[in-house]
């Protein structure tokens, strides 16, 4: 799995990538998506519909992620979510 945090002006950049079906690894996915909401970021998986239609899913814990995902992405709210 790949975190990428999309930058204005950057497009994506990876900022964590690991195999979750390793402990360890896993263990560094869920503190690496913790940190981007505890900065302000919203996490979104991207998606295909059977249709072929390309979507995100909103996704506010690490367990939300679906074990097919292959990279969440991360990216500011609006209006300076930050902290």
């Amino acid at each position: 799995m790949k975190f990428l945090r999309m930058r204005p002006g950057h497009g994506e950049q990876l900022i964590a990538e690991g195999d979750v079906d390793v402990a360890e690894e896993q263990r560094r996915l869920m503190e690496e998506f913790r940190r981007q909401l505890d900065h302000g970021m919203w996490a979104a998986v991207p998606l295909v519909t059977e249709n072929g239609r390309r979507e995100a899913s909103m996704v506010r814990a690490f367990e939300d992620v679906p074990a097919t995902a292959d990279r969440v992405i991360f990216f500011p709210r609006a209006a300076g979510g930050a902290a």
